[in-house]
């Protein structure tokens, strides 16, 4: 680079610097050359030879020593100038290098600089997309969280409306069957047990006070036909005839009431039996003689556990001629007895039917006609009548084994149909 061409304004500071540094040196420079030609110079010499040959001369020769001196020191400065010229397009060289690396510098921190723009403007475009997407999952999520809600929402009304449609009917069923029936209910209830005790005892004098006349021919012969030795058997418990029997059946109540069986066989009692419950079959047995009504539990249950423990102690008695029939006047009513008796008394669905142990009716007409049919086959039916019956056909009263539930005016049933 010459002098003459055009600087930058960033090379000026370089230059001065490198002027100055050489300016510095210079005097250096020049001392370090004069140390060098000093031992060269012929001062010391020329007079040792002078003195040798021509003593009378050394004025003359001191006085040409000291110029020659003087050309010398001279010549060498020349030289030094000479050699220093040299040294400026060295330090020109430099300039130039250190120039060019600054050059290098600024371009290479432009482009860092670029770069990091570049780094910038990518950072923020990746930041911006990731918070777009992740915005775009949470509105997704909440979208559906939603949508979620919304459907329970919607199933939760659905079962509140049909609940509250629920609870109106059953309140409408219950303003129509207990506060409407309920009342006239309870009085046909107890005006039907007024009826039964009356009509038994009235029934009970009755029989013991009448005169019977010699039966009429059909009669007789029933009558021979039950004195046959296969005849029906009539049970009178309460009787003095029959103290045998009576001792076996208070060893079954007994055996019941204190080492109950839960898995005996079919037929036997299988549930707890609590003394009151003794205390009402032993009545039914003892002082009813068989024949009559009892008052019931408070639930259909205690009253079929009541049933399945004379059941089965009429079973352990008379076997497979003794027959159940049961009177109730709903199909709901005689599932209830179905399965309390299969459940106290350990028995099927094939133990029920027309022609097995127990039969099951709604109707007391055809219940009587079975009983009939079943006393012709030298058969014991038993007759439970369920409390819910209001009244009692007269026709079930001539068999030999009949029990009824009659229903406490004072407290109301816990079930109604």
């Amino acid at each position: 680079m010459n002098s003459d061409e055009t600087q930058t304004p960033e090379q000026e500071p370089v230059k001065k610097l490198a002027v100055e540094a050489f300016e510095e040196q210079q005097p250096e420079l020049e001392a370090e050359a004069l140390e060098e030609l000093e031992p060269l110079t012929p001062k010391d010499e020329v007079p040792v030879q002078l003195a040798d040959d021509q003593p009378q001369l050394d004025l003359l020769s001191s006085t040409d020593a000291g110029l020659s001196d003087r050309a010398w020191n001279l010549t060498n400065l020349e030289e030094k100038k000479q050699t220093a010229e040299p040294a400026q397009p060295l330090e020109r060289e430099r300039m130039a290098d250190l120039t060019q690396t600054v050059a290098d510098l600024q371009r290479q921190e432009q482009e860092l600089r670029q770069k990091i723009a570049v780094l910038q403007e990518t950072q923020v475009q990746l930041l911006s997309e990731q918070l777009a997407k992740t915005q775009a999952a949470v509105e997704q999520i909440v979208q559906e969280g939603v949508q979620e809600l919304e459907q329970r929402k919607q199933a939760l009304q659905i079962s509140i409306e049909q609940l509250e449609r629920r609870r109106e009917r059953i309140r409408t069923e219950m303003r129509t069957t207990f506060a409407g029936v309920s009342q006239d209910l309870a009085i046909r209830v107890q005006g039907f047990k007024d009826y039964l005790v009356g009509s038994l005892q009235d029934l009970t004098s009755a029989a013991e006070q009448l005169e019977l006349t010699p039966p009429s021919e059909p009669p007789r012969l029933v009558r021979e036909e039950y004195r046959q030795p296969d005849q029906a058997p009539t049970p009178k418990f309460a009787e003095q005839g029959f103290q045998e029997q009576i001792k076996q059946i208070r060893n079954i109540l007994d055996q019941y009431r204190s080492l109950p069986d839960y898995y005996g066989p079919s037929w036997q009692l299988r549930r707890t039996f609590e003394p009151i419950h003794a205390e009402r079959v032993s009545n039914w047995f003892f002082t009813q003689g068989g024949r009559g009504a009892l008052k019931t539990m408070g639930s259909r249950l205690q009253n079929i556990l009541i049933a399945s423990a004379i059941i089965s102690v009429l079973h352990t008695l008379y076997g497979n001629r003794q027959r159940t029939l049961i009177l109730a006047n709903t199909p709901e009513r005689l599932g209830e007895w179905r399965r309390g008796l299969q459940d106290c008394l350990g028995i099927s669905r094939s133990d029920f039917g027309p022609e097995q142990g127990i039969t099951l009716f709604e109707e007391a007409p055809v219940l009587v006609q079975k009983a009939d049919r079943l006393l012709a086959q030298k058969q014991l039916p038993l007759i439970i009548v369920d409390e819910t019956e209001d009244q009692i056909n007269l026709s079930m009263l001539q068999f030999p084994l009949w029990l009824a539930f009659a229903p406490d005016p004072q407290q109301m049933p816990l079930y109604q149909y």
